[in-house]
Order: structure tokens, then sequence, then C-alpha cells
């Protein structure tokens, strides 16, 4: 290399170290999925993958926690002894267990963030509880469910008795006991309203079916049912079905908008779901790791549901003023 040619390039600004001169290493960011096999995970794992090929020098891996939440704390182990990447975003299986390995990784140099809850003690408590936490992408439960059970109430009026049937996920879970409560809570002022009958639909049609067919046995008279998730009523309209129940009197709400649920609601066969926003919380993620692992200032926590343009709660009034809407996942 001649001395001109040096000196043209010193001119230029192009810096001739070893250093300057290798590629930089990509970022790496690991996925734990609460289950890879599950809809709104999936698409979750669409965002993330989405932000990395926005930055362009991002790589992505995904991990099955199985819903499993050993599994899942023996994961975030082996990338702390692996050093293989940089930060970990995470959809927890249990968000107080998992808060020990997590605060592990922090100390390690890994950055962190959660998606669709909190991790620690508080499932209200948005900014991270778990030290040096960089970021919590996901909504306040109880507003959610606050805002889904004043729906029910507001069908409710007029009617007494109004009975509803409350379908949650799982009340082993500390988010759906929290949901629970907070549906409860709500409906217990309102003294026309009766809580007939609580299943647990474990996110399946399959398991909700089962559940509800039991249900209306014993509860053959019902005005509403009351879900934290879309794939619950997709069980309660089975057996409504085969029970020979009309399913148009009766006030169906879901949680998770889906594309399969915003289709029901269009047909008047459910009547409104809590929204959600998988594909918005992993790319709000992977995209604010990927800021702080280049030295930019980011948010301790991001509300998926303050950057969306849908409302809180979606019913037909609003997919038909809203033709093109598209839900982020299926499932």
């Amino acid at each position: 290399m001649t001395k001109k040619f040096l000196a043209a390039l010193l001119i230029a600004g192009t810096a001739l170290t070893p250093l300057a001169a290798m590629a930089q290493d990509p970022i790496r960011l690991a996925f734990l999925a609460a289950s890879s096999q599950n809809g709104y995970n999936d698409a979750t794992w669409q965002g993330v993958q989405a932000a990395a090929a926005e930055a362009g020098d991002v790589q992505v891996e995904i991990f099955d926690g199985e819903f499993n939440a050993a599994t899942q704390y023996a994961q975030v182990e082996d990338i702390i002894a692996g050093g293989r990447f940089d930060g970990i975003i995470v959809a927890p299986n249990d968000t107080v267990g998992i808060a020990t390995a997590l605060e592990e990784a922090t100390k390690a140099g890994l950055l962190v963030a959660s998606v669709l809850f909190p991790v620690g003690p508080s499932l209200t408590t948005m900014t991270p509880q778990v030290p040096g936490l960089t970021v919590t992408v996901a909504s306040n439960p109880v507003i959610g469910a606050t805002a889904q059970a004043n729906e029910v109430i507001k069908f409710c009026e007029g009617k007494d008795p109004c009975n509803v049937v409350i379908m949650i996920g799982q009340l082993q879970f500390p988010f759906d006991n929290l949901r629970y409560q907070t549906m409860v809570d709500a409906l217990a002022p309102h003294a026309n309203i009766k809580v007939v009958a609580t299943g647990e639909g474990s996110y399946s049609p399959d398991a909700s079916l089962t559940a509800f067919q039991d249900i209306i046995q014993a509860n053959p008279k019902i005005d509403a049912v009351l879900s934290n998730a879309d794939q619950h009523l997709l069980g309660v309209e089975i057996a409504l079905n085969d029970a020979g129940i009309p399913i148009e009197p009766i006030y169906l709400i879901g949680g998770g908008l889906n594309a399969i649920t915003v289709d029901k609601i269009k047909e008047g066969i459910f009547d409104a779901t809590l929204s959600g926003y998988p594909r918005s919380e992993g790319y709000y993620a992977a995209q604010t790791l990927i800021k702080a692992k280049k030295g930019e200032t980011v948010p301790s926590f991001i509300d998926p549901a303050d950057l969306a343009k849908n409302p809180l709660v979606v019913d037909k009034v609003w997919l038909d003023a809203n033709p093109d809407f598209k839900a982020e996942w299926e499932g």
C-alpha cells in the first residue's frame, strides 16, 4: 500500500487499525417462549425476528419452555453458562420463580426483557423488579380484567338474575388468579349478577369444551361467559352447540384478540375480546435490547396497548368501522 493511498484513506476518515477493519460481532438474543407450540408465543417470536431483521446485525434463537417453569429456569442457567448470547427475552412461565435466574443473568452481563407479564412478586408493578432487568413489555393484567368485567356489567343491566360463567386459564398461575379475583371483585357489587360457575380452560379449546360441558349440565341458564382467553370461547361455542343452547342471546367476551375471534365477532357469534399484542411485545422487547446493547437510552417499561390503534376492548361496532384491521396472531 503506497504512502499516497494511505494519506487518502486517512483524509477520508478511514481507520486502518486491525480492530476497525474487522466486522463487528452480531448481537445475539435468545427468546425463551413459555411454549413454542403456543400461537401467542409464536407471534411474539415473529416480532422478535422482525426487529432482528430490521436491525440487520442481530441473530435470534428460540427456546421452548414447554409451559414448564423448571425447564425455563434451566434454560436461563444454560444461557448464562454458554456465553453465546448478549440478551434474553422471556415470556415467563413462573413470574416469581424465574426472577432469581434472571437476576443471575443480569449479573453475568446479559440484557433481559420480559414480555406479557412483569417478572417479580408483583404482577401490577410494570417497571422492572429484578435488579438489572432492562425492560418489561406488557400490559397491567388488572386493567384488562377490569375492562372485561365492566363490559359484562353493562350487558347485565336490567337482567336479574344475570348468570355469569368465568372461564380462566389455570388458577394455579399467579397471573390467572389475579385476573380471576379482579373479575370477581368487579362483579361483586352488582346484586343482579351471579357468578354461577368457574371453569379452567388451560388455554385450550378442548379443555374448555370439557369444562364447559360439565358447567352447563349444572347451570343450563347462562347469560354471559367472561373469559381471559379467546381459545376458551372456542370450546364454549362447541359445548353450547352440542347442547342445543342458542349462542346469540349469551354475551361472550374473551381475551387476546386473535384472528379467529375477530372473524367470529364480525359474524356475531362472539361479542368482544380484550386486545392482545404478542407480535408487538416481541418486536418492542427485541428492539429495546438491541438499542441498549448499542449504548442507546431505552425505557424500562413499554405498554403495547399505548402504542396500538385499536381500543382496549374490541367489539363488532369497532371492527365494522375498521374493516382493514388485522389481528397479530392466530390460535
